[in-house]
């Protein structure tokens, strides 16, 4: 007999699993990186600090957490990924140590009207089981208390196909929990028609007002050449059977044209293009127009709550599922902790849970039918965490981008113990923040600058907190700062005067905001801020609203398109040369043949990642060689775009190239510290600070007495703060009033008047807590936010 082969293992050699206790990244060059090498620690907490614009998320989310997930993808079979999204490989030399990536970002959450808090989490899912276990009468399955589900009914005979052909009758029913009067959306809207045509005029001469239906558009064509209706007849003189096609026929196909088209009634037409869409998604025309033209009032069949009348009939003791979901959550986690009932005790115990961690991660004030595309950023981020906060999983990535956004200095404790509960179960944490109290509670710190965009992509710092305060970087030198109190405040010229307000949770609220002075709105996430200055002050008070919903765009899209500098830029090129202004556009008659004005070509190959190379015929500069021929002090159209904002203000200011219009606009972006941005940078690169300056910049082009702003600190650096409050004096000093909703204490103080609301949020909020100056409430500290603000200010 031989010898038995042995079957014990090597012992492995000391520490060479610890070799992996880093991910390594080495030359990224993502976005405005410059081969950047770091070494980020596992199982720690590890914060990336920066200007807005440095690099922060090209580093974390647009190398690190991007090339985690493409790995991750890679290992389901190609038919598989063919269903999937493609992600190319970031731009980098070497990833090593990388782990699965759960990315938790402020990507707004679908703004479907049908999509709710409860929807976008397994809330409402577990409690669709609950009801169809235990509601009475028994009306179904959990469909059956679903509002995106119809009910459905047929019948009549199917052809089976296996063995001898033969026809079957056969019948089907479906019960649904969806209003069929609101199709589940909890409103129903009422058309004015006079805002849809002018009834004096005939389709040949433009009766159709509405956007996108201009006379030579597709859309007007197919009214004017579908044969249904008299295009050169006003549609007052429209016969009952031609208004009927006119408004609402059923669709039908047809050739215009040539082309295969769908033509139904203009009414069923606009009600499936516009009024299915989520209002904050539209375009500002479209919107402008809906808001105009569509009145959306509280469905009177089912009260708002979207559901069936079987849905809302049946109920567990005296809760329906419609009540239970307008429950404010913490109150709903008391009412599931107080059901006693065995046969359903697992479910009930993941509903606790979830509803528990609503309130762990302090949003025990939303409800559940809350529409997800009413949340903050903040609000958004943190409801995708609540799925994460009970998991078992260990040793993965979890990506955060500035989990404190929306949160008052007395949640962002909370916050700070979850991310460090997250890490303590052996979890890698990255979060990118400006937050000093979410910074200093960091294992490692990655510092990158020195300056935003072409100025930032380097790593200036690695290490402990007390290094970096000792680095002499932007942020170590700024991490300490404690803006002091107003010595003077100045005097209100007015009061923007609001009463009664019950907007949400406002309890009656009567108040007078001081009028030009910089007002700041403060208070806990929650207990009524937006409520009172989005949905309380007066239509026709002059009110220029700036709020946290992003901006909207492709990657044709940029700065320059976006604040409509573009424009005079273009007119002032044509004028130069005699030419049309559309040749200047890289989205008109201007654009290169070969890429469409892109600037690069773009390969599919199906479930492989797509192949992305800078267009041959015009190196990327998006234009026909024959428009760069045209010159415009000096320039043509590509170099003026690749300026940045700050060589464009001096270029448009003076000499030969002196244009007012695209100096203003340059000088507003300039303004709100947008100098470093070049024109032509696609909005997609844009970090989010960066976008929400942007936005500020083109808002305060509108003419307005009041200026509302919602959280402008967001996504800014401590140095940024600064200029932000230069530019809110400015705005101040030349009359304007500016109203500041915000939870930035040095904003807090530096106002002239702070209204606070509160104590709590959701039903223990609503109530104004305090009026006065910055320096009265430091003095009494009656509020939380008094509290807070006197710690931030004896710092100082």
């Amino acid at each position: 007999m031989g010898k038995p082969a042995r079957t014990d293992h090597q012992p492995q050699a000391p520490g060479s699993a610890d070799s992996h206790d880093l991910i390594r990244v080495h030359g990224a060059r993502v976005n405005n990186l410059k081969d950047v090498s770091v070494e980020i620690p596992k199982r720690r907490l590890t914060v990336f600090t920066g200007v807005s614009g440095s690099g922060k998320s090209s580093l974390v989310f647009g190398t690190v957490a991007a090339e985690s997930q493409r790995l991750i993808n890679e290992t389901y079979s190609a038919f598989v990924q063919g269903f999937m999204p493609t992600l190319s490989r970031p731009d980098v030399d070497v990833l090593d140590g990388l782990t699965t990536a759960i990315v938790v970002d402020q990507q707004r959450m679908g703004a479907d009207p049908r999509s709710t808090v409860g929807t976008a989490t397994d809330a409402n899912a577990l409690l669709r089981i609950l009801f169809s276990r235990l509601g009475k009468p028994h009306i179904g399955p959990p469909s059956a208390y679903a509002f995106n589900v119809p009910s459905v009914h047929a019948a009549g005979a199917i052809t089976v196909e296996r063995g001898a052909r033969k026809a079957v009758k056969a019948t089907f029913d479906r019960t649904g929990g969806m209003c069929p009067r609101c199709e589940g959306r909890g409103t129903v809207s009422d058309i004015d028609l006079t805002q849809l045509y002018d009834d004096a005029k005939s389709l040949d001469e433009g009766a159709i007002t509405i956007p996108g239906y201009g006379s030579d558009s597709w859309n007007m064509r197919l009214y004017k050449e579908s044969g249904l209706v008299d295009p050169a007849k006003p549609i007052r003189g429209f016969t009952k059977k031609e208004l009927h096609a006119f408004l609402h026929h059923e669709p039908t196909r047809m050739k215009i044209a040539g082309i295969n088209m769908t033509y139904e009634g203009l009414i069923p037409r606009i009600q499936k293009s516009m009024l299915s869409k989520d209002k904050d998604a539209m375009q500002p025309h479209i919107r402008a127009f809906v808001e105009r033209a569509v009145a959306f009032d509280t469905c009177p069949e089912c009260d708002g709550t979207r559901l069936s009348e079987g849905a809302r009939a049946s109920k567990i003791g005296k809760i329906s599922i419609a009540d239970a979901c307008a429950m404010q959550i913490s109150d709903l986690a008391d009412w599931v902790r107080g059901l006693r009932e065995p046969s359903v005790a697992p479910l009930l115990a993941s509903l606790r849970d979830s509803l528990d961690s609503f309130v762990e991660i302090g949003l025990g004030y939303l409800s559940l039918d809350r529409p997800a595309g009413t949340l903050s950023g903040g609000e958004a981020q943190r409801v995708k965490m609540v799925r994460h906060l009970g998991s078992p999983l260990t040793d993965v990535t979890y990506v955060f981008d500035e989990p404190t956004i929306g949160l008052h200095p007395h949640d962002i404790q909370r916050m700070n113990e979850l991310l460090l509960q997250l890490r303590d179960k052996g979890n890698t944490v990255l979060v990118v923040e400006h937050k000093p109290e979410t910074i200093v509670i960091a294992d490692h710190v990655v510092d990158l600058g020195p300056g935003a965009g072409t100025d930032g992509g380097t790593v200036c710092f690695e290490g402990t907190i007390e290094g970096l305060r000792s680095s002499g970087t932007v942020t170590g030198r700024h991490l300490d700062d404690r803006a002091a109190l107003k010595k003077a405040v100045r005097e209100p010229a007015g009061a923007l005067e609001i009463r009664g307000a019950t907007t949400h949770n406002l309890r009656d609220v009567d108040v007078d905001i001081p009028l030009g002075v910089l007002t700041v709105i403060t208070g806990v996430a929650g207990s009524g801020k937006s409520s009172l200055v989005h949905g309380s002050i007066p239509a026709d008070a002059g009110v220029v609203s700036i709020d946290q919903a992003p901006i909207r765009g492709s990657r044709r899209s940029n700065p320059a398109t976006y604040t409509g500098l573009l424009d005079p830029i273009r007119k002032a090129f044509a004028k130069a040369n005699g030419v049309k202004p559309a040749l200047f556009s890289a989205n008109s008659e201007g654009a290169c043949p070969t890429c469409n004005g892109v600037g690069v070509v773009y390969t599919d190959l199906a479930m492989m990642a797509g192949v992305t190379s800078v267009c041959e015929e015009c190196e990327g500069r998006r234009f026909q060689a024959s428009v760069l021929e045209y010159r415009f002090g000096g320039r043509d159209i590509s170099e003026v775009l690749a300026m940045s904002v700050a060589e464009a203000e001096d270029f448009f200011g003076s000499g030969d190239a002196h244009t007012p219009a695209a100096h203003t606009i340059l000088t507003r972006l300039a303004d709100v510290g947008l100098g470093y941005l070049s024109l032509g940078q696609p909005l997609t690169t844009l970090s989010g600070g960066e976008r929400q300056r942007l936005k500020l910049a083109t808002h305060m082009a509108e003419k307005a007495g009041v200026y509302v702003l919602d959280e402008p600190t967001t996504g800014l650096h401590l140095a940024d703060v600064e200029q932000l409050l230069a530019l809110l004096d400015r705005l101040v000093d030349s009359g304007k009033s500016v109203i500041v909703v915000e939870h930035h204490q040095a904003v807090m103080a530096h106002a002239d008047w702070i209204i606070d609301l509160g104590p709590g949020a959701g039903h223990d909020g609503g109530h104004i807590v305090f009026e006065g100056t910055p320096a009265d409430l430091v003095t009494t500290c009656s509020t939380l936010t008094g509290r807070h603000l006197a710690a931030y200010v004896s710092e100082t």
